[in-house]
């Protein structure tokens, strides 16, 4: 079985006190317990804000500089991923589907090498 990450992305100004409801909270709860009892959860985890980020750049000369904030300057960033093990694509797009609609943002489904 492949694993694939599925990831979440929430804009930059995304605050889950006010954006996550109890609704939300119940439908992302019951897709866990869905994925638990599938087998095809390997590991699930929700990122701070991008304020916390830091940024590591490897330099010629074999320094390592870094920043404050995320490497990319985007305006929408992964708030949390699953790392599945599925079948197949086919089976990583069904569970992103309902990851989409639990967690009410867009999701990306990415295998793993």
């Amino acid at each position: 079985m492949t694993q694939y990450l599925v990831a979440i992305h929430h804009p930059d100004d995304y605050d889950p006190s006010v954006a996550e409801d109890a609704a939300m909270e119940r439908d992302i709860d019951m897709l866990n317990e869905e994925m638990i009892a599938a087998g095809v959860r390997v590991f699930v985890g929700g990122l701070c804000t991008v304020e916390g980020a830091k940024s590591l750049r490897a330099e010629g000369n074999g320094q390592v500089s870094i920043t404050d904030g995320p490497y990319l300057e985007t305006k929408e960033h992964i708030g949390g991923f699953w790392v599945l093990e599925a079948a197949d694509m086919d089976e990583a797009l069904a569970w992103g589907r309902k990851a989409a609609v639990a967690c009410r943002a867009p999701v990306e489904v990415r295998p793993f090498h």
